[in-house]
Order: C-alpha cells, then sequence, then structure tokens
C-alpha cells in the first residue's frame, strides 16, 4: 500500500473523511531520541468495510499536513482513536490543536466492561474477531522506504477500529453512558494534560526524604534538566536521569572537580554546559529560604486514614465496579479511597458520573449510614 506524500492527495482524502460521519485514526512515532514525539506516520480509514484506508506520511518532502488538521477541526466528523493521549499530544505539540469531537475506544471500552486499560489487540480479537499481526510493532517509523510489512502492519490499527468503535458506540447508547466517555475525553482535550512547566518538574521525582533544603536542590535540578531537554528537544535521561539528580541532591557539589566525583553522572556530563548547569542549580538550591522550601502536598503530609475504612472502601469499589460492569481503576484510585478514608470530599471519585457509581455509597460508608454485607459470592449494601 502506497503512502499519501503530496499535499494535494491528502486534500483529496480530508475532502472525503469530511463527508463521512467519523474516521479512525492512529499515529506511529518515535521518542527515544527526542524529548517531543518525532510523527512519522498517520493511518486513517474512512467507515465501512470496504471504506478507504490510507498512510500519510508526513516525513515526505515539501508535504503540508494542513489539509488533515482542518479535518480534525470539522466538527461534522467523529474522530475515533485508541488510547488517544500520545497521539493528541504530538497534534497539540505540533500543531496547537486537538481532533474534535474525539472517541476514544480505550476509554469507551473500559466503561462497556472490558477491563483496566484494554489493548487494541484484545478489542480486535474479543469486537472484531481478527488477530493481529505484531511482528513490525518496534520498527523505526523513521526509516524509509518502509516495507511492506511495516505499511500492512500500520494500516490494521484504523480498519478494525471501525468495527470496534461501530460496537462499542452502540453499547454506549444502550446504556446512556455517552457522557461518562465524554467526561474522560475532556481531560484528553485539555491542553493542561500536556503542559510540562519546568519550574513544577520536581514533583515527579520520587524521593524518600523530605528535607526541605534537600528538596529544594531536587527542585532546582529538576527545573534545569526539564528547561534543558526542552529547548533542545532531547530525552530528561540524556541530560541526567533520576537517580543522577537524586545522587546529587545528596552531595551537592559547588565545583567541577566535586561534579566529576559523581558516581553516576555520564562523562559528558561532568562538563559544558549540563556541568554548568548542574552546580548553578545546586547554588541556587542552597541558597534557598527556608521559608521558600517546596511544599509536599502528598501522602508523605501524614494525613490520617483509617487503614480499616480504605479497605472497606475497596471491597465497596470491587462490588460497584462489578455492578455497573465498569473497571474499577476507572471510577476510583487508591489514593482516591484514601482521601476518602481520611475525611476528604474533593477527589476525583466523587464528582461527576463517579460520584453517582460510587462516590455516594463511598461518603454514606465513611459516615456510618450504611454497611456491607456478604451474600454467597457477592457484596451488597445495608443501611444502618
Amino acid at each position: 500500500m502506497p503512502c499519501i506524500t503530496t499535499t494535494d492527495a491528502l486534500a483529496q482524502f480530508c475532502a472525503e473523511a469530511k463527508a463521512a460521519p467519523y474516521v479512525t485514526v492512529d499515529t506511529e512515532f518515535l521518542r527515544e531520541r527526542t524529548f517531543w514525539s518525532k510523527l512519522c506516520l498517520v493511518q486513517m480509514a474512512l467507515p465501512g468495510k470496504d471504506g478507504r484506508a490510507v498512510l500519510v506520511d508526513p516525513l515526505a518532502e515539501g508535504i503540508s499536513l494542513e489539509p488533515m488538521y482542518d479535518l480534525f477541526r470539522h466538527e461534522g466528523t467523529v474522530k475515533v482513536f485508541h488510547a488517544a493521549r500520545q497521539d493528541l499530544e504530538i497534534f497539540f505539540v505540533e500543531a496547537g490543536l486537538f481532533p474534535k469531537p474525539l472517541f476514544d475506544t480505550q476509554i469507551a471500552a473500559m466503561v462497556c466492561g472490558f477491563g483496566e486499560q484494554v489493548g487494541y489487540e484484545t478489542l480486535v480479537r474479543k469486537i472484531a474477531r481478527q488477530s493481529l499481526d505484531k511482528t513490525s510493532r518496534f520498527t523505526d517509523w523513521s526509516r524509509r522506504p518502509l516495507s511492506e510489512a511495516q505499511l500492512t502492519y500500520a494500516v490494521a490499527d484504523v480498519t478494525h477500529l471501525r468495527v470496534i468503535y461501530e460496537f462499542l458506540s452502540r453499547e454506549l447508547k444502550k446504556t446512556g453512558r455517552e457522557a461518562w466517555v465524554e467526561e474522560e475525553e475532556a481531560i484528553l482535550l485539555n491542553p493542561e494534560t500536556y503542559i510540562t512547566r519546568p519550574h513544577e518538574a520536581w514533583m515527579r521525582v520520587k524521593t524518600r526524604s523530605t528535607s526541605g533544603r534537600f528538596m529544594a536542590v531536587v527542585r532546582e535540578l529538576a527545573q534545569f534538566r526539564e528547561a534543558y531537554a526542552q529547548a533542545r528537544n532531547v530525552p530528561r535521561s540524556r541530560v541526567f536521569k533520576d537517580d543522577v539528580l537524586l545522587e546529587l541532591a545528596s552531595t551537592r557539589p559547588t565545583s567541577l572537580e566535586e561534579l566529576g566525583g559523581s558516581r553516576l553522572l555520564l562523562r559528558e556530563a561532568r562538563r559544558g554546559d549540563i556541568a554548568e548547569g548542574i552546580l548553578a542549580a545546586v547554588k541556587a538550591g542552597l541558597e534557598v529560604k527556608p521559608e521558600d522550601f517546596p511544599k509536599i502536598q502528598d501522602a508523605r503530609d501524614q494525613v490520617q486514614i483509617s487503614t480499616a475504612l480504605a479497605d472497606l472502601l475497596r471491597v465497596l469499589l470491587k462490588a460497584k465496579s462489578e455492578e455497573a460492569g465498569v473497571a474499577a481503576k476507572l471510577i476510583a484510585t487508591s489514593a482516591d479511597l484514601d482521601a476518602i478514608a481520611a475525611g476528604q470530599t474533593d477527589c476525583v471519585a466523587l464528582h461527576g458520573w463517579r460520584r453517582e457509581v460510587f462516590g455516594e455509597d463511598a461518603l454514606r460508608l465513611a459516615r456510618g449510614e450504611i454497611a456491607l454485607s456478604a451474600r454467597g459470592n457477592s457484596v451488597h449494601v445495608v443501611p444502618v
């Protein structure tokens, strides 16, 4: 199957897609050597068993993806993805837009009872009754020319998606749960989901120490690494990894000689821009006033959690998940359960459709208004 390599050919297909109720979309990309994903291939297919399916080569000389982005802006055609987050990040970074309206089959499948983080291959097998050849899964999609096997693998990611979308769409209409999926997709369509601010990068670094001075240095080092990686479009690990960051926050080198004593720092990072940035970050961290130390806002704040109540909430969640036919992790996370057990009333599980399915009874259980009763293999809510 040949790829679309010209703007005119892409515009022709996108014009057809604008007249269709939906178009299925997938991408192939590389991220091993860059901070931002490099878009290498776009697959799209129109409705119907024999609906036209195309592969678009964004690396082709002279091609503009604007016709595709115009399609993404077209509200009359639903854009169907599976596990869309990484795809959406690419389009947001590349073009500052999101495909709308969006339908994510992974989210829909979780709402329809197919389990947690269900994979495309599983849905192809269970819904489309087909199997996938995954031999090209780890292809370097930036290399040209692509083989026939690679192209066949790529197009299968959107052709089977048509059957999956139509099935899940019907199921959601039957159950009246379209709004549940839209609520989840709103997170994917929020720019804040994809914006990484250097001054907030320290929050993703897992540490055992909560020492204010240690965390101040961690914050400065993480901020330098994030800004450096984004500016040069290189992976964070190419600057230095988390274990190096924590070592540097502990040893706090103040000179190139001391920096050279790091056990974990790559040789090329012991000199030049990275070395200077590390030393400047350590110096800044050491100069932070105590009142400006990072504030740890997670479980390390030692909130009082009733472990017994948390355990009961887990039982309730499992029962409600089975009753609703929705993946438990989609309804509530362990952090949500701990928050409710600690008396908090503003977590994700207590809003929107989740409150209807689980949150209301979770609060009633926490207030002692209901109890749980086991009957055979099932758990039931009993008023107290």
